[in-house]
């Protein structure tokens, strides 16, 4: 693989599209024209970005290609991969050379360089490989999209638009998927996870999960294990999404604020009733944003909210005076938030102010903060403003607008509060009263988008070539902030003494924990990004994750091998 990335060739990137950039404004077809692994090719770009298919062959008996490029018409960025074999063809060549004076096109080709010269007439961005084989449809993508920066230059000349010494270098701009060996891991020091994981499953921690690690921007281990649930129907995948619980809080809220901090829209100093009005008669009112990140600001823990409901705050079905779905056939009346839930919030006791009381309520406050600042929903401020642009495509809230059933894990049978089994709907009580989109609850996501987003944080606000944050940003909200606590502002932190989050974390770790069984944690001394996802309540809550430290003791797995690896250089 290391020789394939030195032999590729990036040509025709006079407009610097590769590599590419403004993933929210990209409508991407990948198109087949029979390449032997283009399976492997499609897999590797999908992990950068949201991309549809068209197979060529469905089109290969008529003259020309204009039906495929009718159909190209949704699309603004055409990824095509191709041999020798199709690129001499006329009619191919006759389609590229079209649709790269109406698209961004970007040609993907394997094979004898003599075969360059059918693409005298492009130029738009050519990536040439010489080798047609799996570990080439794994590296070329990862170019196009940043993986792996392009250096090599032709050796040769092929044709007057493709002389010798013709090419471009880029930089490395996003994650790169590769092997332990590239950091100087054995693989097999690895396989321990396997065994951590087997043991798991089957004393019933979880039904099944999935394993992330990236150091150094590279993604060296990413695994799935066991089912969606134990009745072993469907085999958890890497592209799996999760209900990540109160990993929501840092990951949709806290990047608001983040946000707003920095444009000097929010200040950590001022109070929530300079923000929110409704709380300025309340016990809320002088209490400071940054209290209520560090969970300092006193609130109870939480306010079993399905506990004071009445037969008439729901129905069955849906209306518009039970607009609200909470799961299946349950219904929540219009405006159950606003009328209740807010106002039994806003005069909850402070009880504790100025001592670290994790608290939900944090993230509530914090959601109709950020909501009046931006004057636009949670969930569609998220997606827009970050995961969108980071090719985010697997994360955000209500799922089942987006997803089929299938690829949703599905967390408790709920047999006391919605009396059913809880896919795609959010597992905690308040955040699926409220509608699913919640400050400290209702984030679905995959392994994969999470650790674009955690490299970014890793990489002080920088990620794809844009600067999400200013670097200054990160480091105030990931650092200790706390005088009574490990926490920094939204972020959990590591905590030495308690062996926290793992045994051999180190003090610069951030992050946090999801009560479905599910963690997030960055150790910037290991340039470190650590995911775990499962579904441990499912069928009910169980505590035999917390009794086998699974989480800690893969984690630990992971900071071994990196030390291990540190010392053999």
């Amino acid at each position: 693989m290391k020789a394939i990335e030195k032999a590729i060739v990036l040509l025709n990137n006079r407009q610097a599209i590769i590599p590419v950039r403004q993933l929210e404004k990209r409508k991407i077809v990948s198109i087949s024209f029979g390449l032997a692994n283009q399976i492997s090719f499609d897999s590797l770009l999908n992990k950068y970005s949201p991309l549809s298919y068209l197979n060529a062959d469905k089109y290969k008996d008529s003259t020309d290609l204009n039906d495929l490029e009718d159909d190209l018409k949704y699309y603004n960025t055409v990824i095509v991969a191709i041999d020798n074999s199709e690129v001499s063809i006329p009619k191919v060549q006759n389609f590229l050379e079209d649709i790269s004076k109406r698209k961004d096109l970007i040609i993907a080709f394997f094979g004898d360089g003599s075969s360059l010269k059918n693409l005298n007439r492009i130029s738009t961005p050519v990536i040439w490989c010489p080798k047609n084989n799996l570990e080439a449809s794994i590296v070329v993508p990862q170019i196009i999209f940043g993986g792996i920066a392009a250096e090599a230059r032709l050796a040769q000349r092929y044709s007057t638009q493709y002389p010798k010494g013709a090419g471009y270098t880029t930089l490395v701009t996003r994650l790169k998927y590769t092997i332990p060996e590239e950091v100087g891991i054995n693989s097999n020091d690895l396989l321990v996870i396997d065994s951590i994981a087997g043991q798991a499953i089957r004393e019933q921690a979880a039904p099944g999960m999935v394993v992330l690690a990236a150091t150094h921007g590279k993604v060296i281990f990413n695994k799935a294990y066991g089912y969606h649930t134990y009745a072993k129907i469907l085999p958890d995948k890497v592209s799996d999404i999760f209900d990540m619980a109160s990993v929501t809080k840092i990951t949709a809220t806290t990047p608001v604020v983040m946000h707003l901090v920095e444009e000097g829209r929010l200040s950590l100093d001022s109070t929530i009733g300079y923000y929110l009005a409704r709380a300025r008669k309340t016990p809320m009112n002088k209490i400071q944003v940054r209290e209520v990140m560090l969970h300092q600001a006193g609130f109870i823990p939480f306010i079993p909210f399905q506990s004071y409901l009445k037969p008439s705050d729901h129905s069955a079905d849906s209306s518009a005076a039970y607009p609200t779905k909470v799961a299946n056939c349950y219904y929540i009346k219009k405006d159950f938030f606003n009328n209740y839930m807010w106002p039994k919030m806003l005069y909850s006791p402070i009880v504790t102010r100025g001592k670290y009381v994790y608290s939900d309520i944090s993230m509530y406050v914090m959601q109709q903060i950020v909501e009046q600042l931006t004057e636009t929903p949670l969930n569609t401020y998220v997606l827009r403003k970050f995961y969108y642009p980071l090719g985010m495509h697997s994360t955000g809230y209500l799922p089942l607008n987006r997803f089929g059933e299938d690829r949703i894990i599905p967390t408790e049978d709920d047999t006391s509060f919605r009396k059913t089994l809880l896919l795609g709907t959010v597992h905690d009580e308040g955040a699926a009263l409220k509608g699913g989109v919640a400050g400290h609850a209702g984030l679905f996501a995959n392994s994969i988008d999470l650790a674009t987003y955690y490299q970014m944080l890793l990489n002080k606000g920088n990620y794809g070539g844009k600067q999400y944050f200013k670097p200054s940003t990160v480091e105030t909200f990931i650092k200790k902030e706390s005088k009574v606590s490990r926490r920094g502002y939204g972020f959990d932190r590591a905590d030495r003494t308690q062996e926290y989050p793992s045994k051999l974390a180190s003090s610069q770790t951030f992050g946090h924990t999801g009560y479905t069984g599910t963690c997030v944690w960055v150790d910037p001394s290991r340039d470190l990004v650590f995911i775990f996802l499962s579904n441990r309540v499912n069928p009910i809550r169980s505590t035999v994750l917390y009794k086998l430290n699974v989480r800690s003791h893969i984690q630990d797995v992971f900071n071994r091998a990196i030390d291990d690896a540190k010392r053999l250089q």
